[in-house]
């Protein structure tokens, strides 16, 4: 079964008579070369475990699977278990539950899947849901030892972004805080069935064994980096003084720039993850 067929894919979901899902951001990957792409940067074989978010008609699950990995994937659509069904029947190393990733219990799936044992990550995400689907990956403090996602071409370049430049935001610090990112490959519309209006990236986030920078308090930080980007055209003084997600005066944090040798008039884009991470250790 080779589902980078078009004309395989379309008999295999007729069957079924499945339909696509504009409101599920349904859009089925089938080059060859991006599907290639996403399973040597999983660097997947025997005895690693995956969980693949969205895995549609199975046309890169079969790749996964095929490299000997358990492989375990989560798909919303109640339409597409028969496909699945179907297109995996020859691997035993493969479970499909039918559930909304959002909320699945992750941890207790790692465990009763996986035995506890480090996975890696793969998912053609659905663009309206791709930042809560990551940072639920990583705020829920899973081993996980990589993410290879497509995404929306604008949101890996935030995911990669250096600090300074226009892409550069609380996106990017979320993602940097918790691993190291790169674009593997660009992914055109006409790779999917159907083609999307956007391009597309495929990211690679090597996922640390510790954060980038270690806070004092988490929660602080995150809301600060939140505050600071939340109005970016604001000072961080402004930013900061303003927001509804944290209480700083105006004053406080005027001394805590001082203290850090920053101009107050700054704004939060110029800031790096580790500026970050030291004003909210003074303000903390």
């Amino acid at each position: 079964m080779n589902l980078s067929n078009p004309s395989e894919l379309k008999a295999l979901i007729g069957r079924y008579g499945f339909s696509f899902s504009k409101s599920l951001g349904q859009n089925f990957l089938i080059d060859e070369n991006v599907l290639n792409k996403i399973v040597e940067a999983s660097d997947l074989g025997e005895g690693e475990c995956v969980l693949e978010v969205g895995p549609g008609a199975g046309t890169l699950t079969r790749r996964l699977a095929a490299s000997g990995a358990k492989c375990v994937a989560v798909e919303i659509d109640k339409a597409l278990v028969p496909v699945l069904e179907e297109s995996m029947a020859e691997f035993d190393n493969f479970k499909l539950i039918n559930n909304d990733i959002l909320k699945v219990d992750i941890a207790r799936l790692c465990e009763e899947e996986f035995e506890g044992k480090p996975f890696h990550v793969t998912a053609n995400l659905p663009y309206y849901i791709t930042t809560p689907i990551v940072m639920k990956l990583f705020e829920d403090k899973l081993p996980v030892k990589s993410m290879t996602l497509m995404v929306q071409k604008e949101v890996a370049e935030r995911m990669c972004a250096a600090c300074g430049s226009k892409e550069y935001g609380a996106l990017s610090i979320a993602v940097q805080y918790y691993s190291k990112p790169h674009v593997i490959c660009k992914a055109e519309p006409h790779c999917f069935i159907p083609q999307p209006k956007v391009a597309s990236s495929v990211v690679h986030l090597e996922v640390s064994e510790k954060p980038r920078v270690e806070p004092k308090n988490e929660k602080i930080f995150f809301a600060i980096v939140k505050s600071a980007f939340g109005q970016r055209r604001k000072t961080i003084v402004n930013a900061l003084s303003k927001s509804p997600y944290i209480s700083f005066s105006k004053s406080d944090v005027q001394k805590a720039l001082l203290q850090m040798d920053i101009d107050e008039n700054i704004r939060g884009e110029k800031l790096s993850i580790e500026q970050f991470a030291i004003l909210s250790d003074i303000l903390s």
